[in-house]
């Protein structure tokens, strides 16, 4: 049969308005598209790795953060609209909680009658849906090496210390057993998303755009790219930070030509960016950059770094690398050096804050050394020696901290180190209502209850909704109910400050005179009694 041919004349008229005119494929490849494509590397591996890592997340219980992002579904499912305080009986307005993807998630559970803990449950695969091809989509703009997305993959979830390090934020294999279900996580996957698309436009390699007749580019592309920046900085402000220091490394990087158009363009996605955060209607998020309420909290994230991070550090001769042949431009290098700045700007003035970061101070490392190592065969004596250190830092990361997380305790040789397993508070969901204010102690309980829709009378995380001395007051209250030397009338005037009605108590405290014993944990030992 005949075969259909283009003429030098239509892939000239082809290639003028950006149409790629393909041969006529015939027969039964026409049901394939043509050739049978194979699997990339990275399709094939990160499927395997999709799978044991949702295999790795549905086996360990929600915990930590957990029972918070629960208790927005909660408040949101109660009123999409005017949402509660996520933790006590409060107004909710100015909550940064009630983000676009909490909302979405308020939505979905409005529709399917679902609890908040499942909703946080079930957003697990998509988080790490879009975490892994986010990565995969980044790695391709960085090197055409097929191989680089799998190390990258690699150095991401195993080269990180010999130290647990577990915070919202961190994905690492072991901490994604508990945050892959968090706002965090799907940040960070848009981050790499907007990474990617930031790095193709910088370089010129985007698709073509229509030139209208003043000579600019169309600028839909670039505001929808200033549009994901702005979803990130609403889900999670602090991974915005981040994001940002990346769109700035690669488009100074890679950027060519300052003129005009050029900067337009770029103005273009800011502005997007910071008109979307600012019409967002549940909250301020450039109000949250002046909130210092949290940096106390935050401290903690400046201790032990060594011995959380330091396997990453092996990335460092791979960025030197890349710092020789492409001086101070390779976006990999500037990013590397703005995130440790601002790492070292939250330690020097107490905004321990930015130190949240720090997750995503490591991917500069962790990628640099994915793409230096997927370098074609033969290497010389420094890759061999470089890959052999990353194979053993890997091998190390694994057997200390993050084998754990995939290897069940059962099959588990070694003793590896497990991940946190915490209580279930389902048997109080069954006795307090939602709404309800619960007085509580203890370490597990408070951050797990608002999760099934009670409140606490003295919230535990910082939320600017609720003026931090406020929230001090409420936890000097609940510390003088529970003290020993409390009396009946003390304890009752807190008790109907704050409406509530139930007592939820570790088997340390004694329980009041006037409160009645509804049911008690046999796994926990706590009580659960109601006031009279």
């Amino acid at each position: 049969m005949p075969q259909t041919h283009t003429t030098s004349t239509t892939r000239a008229a082809g290639a003028a308005v950006g149409v790629l005119v393909r041969r006529t494929v015939r027969g039964a490849s026409a049901l394939r598209g043509g050739r049978g494509r194979r699997p990339t590397p990275y399709q094939v591996f990160g499927l395997l790795f999709f799978l044991v890592m949702l295999l790795a997340y549905w086996a360990v219980p929600l915990c930590c953060d957990a029972g918070q992002h629960a208790a927005v579904v909660e408040r949101l499912k109660a009123s999409l609209l005017h949402p509660r305080h996520p933790m006590a009986d409060l107004p909710g307005a100015g909550s940064p909680y009630y983000s676009p993807y909490a909302v979405a998630q308020g939505a979905f559970a409005r529709l399917t009658g679902l609890g908040g803990w499942e909703v946080v449950r079930l957003a697990g695969p998509l988080n790490l849906l879009v975490l892994l091809t986010g990565i995969g989509r980044l790695v391709r703009v960085l090197t055409p090496r097929p191989w680089a997305p799998v190390l990258a993959l690699g150095a991401m979830t195993l080269l990180w210390g010999t130290e647990r390090a577990w915070w919202s934020g961190y994905l690492s294999l072991m901490s994604m057993t508990g945050n892959l279900g968090y706002p965090s996580a799907f940040a960070i996957g848009l981050t790499f998303w907007a990474w990617a698309l930031t790095g193709a436009r910088a370089r010129g390699r985007g698709p073509v755009r229509y030139v209208g007749p003043s000579g600019l580019p169309g600028l839909a592309g670039y505001a929808g790219l200033g549009a994901l920046y702005g979803l990130i900085l609403l889900i999670h402000p602090i991974t915005a930070v981040a994001a940002v220091l990346g769109a700035v490394a690669f488009v100074a990087g890679w950027q060519r030509g300052w003129r005009g158009a050029v900067a337009v363009r770029w103005a273009v996605a800011a502005g997007t960016a910071a008109l979307l955060a600012g019409c967002w209607p549940y909250f301020d998020v450039f109000a949250l950059a002046g909130d210092s309420s949290v940096d106390g909290i935050h401290r903690r994230l400046y201790e032990h770094l060594f011995g959380q991070f330091w396997l990453a550090l092996l990335g460092l001769p791979a960025l030197w690398a890349r710092w020789r042949r492409c001086t101070w431009r390779d976006p990999l290098v500037l990013l590397f050096a703005l995130d440790c700045l601002l790492v070292a700007y939250g330690w020097v003035s107490g905004h321990y804050t930015y130190g949240r970061i720090l997750g995503l101070t490591l991917v500069p490392l962790q990628f640099a050394l994915a793409v230096e190592l997927a370098a074609p065969r033969p290497w010389g004596r420094a890759h061999q020696v470089l890959g052999g250190a990353a194979a053993a830092g890997a091998c190390v990361g694994f057997l200390t901290v993050q084998g754990g997380a995939v290897v069940p305790h059962a099959l588990d040789p070694v003793g590896l180190e497990q991940p946190s397993i915490w209580p279930s508070y389902a048997w109080v969901a069954r006795h307090v209502g939602k709404g309800e204010v619960v007085i509580s102690d203890g370490h597990f309980a408070p951050r797990s209850i608002p999760g099934y829709g009670p409140n606490l009378a003295a919230p535990t995380w910082p939320d600017p909704a609720l003026d931090d001395r406020e929230r001090a007051r409420r936890l000097a209250d609940v510390r003088a109910y529970l003290a020993p030397t409390s009396t009946r009338a003390e304890r009752t005037a807190i008790a109907r400050r704050y409406h509530a009605r139930w007592l939820l108590l570790t088997r340390w405290k004694r329980v009041p005179e006037e409160a009645v014993v509804v049911a008690w944990s046999r796994e926990t030992g706590e009580v659960l009694a109601r006031i009279g």
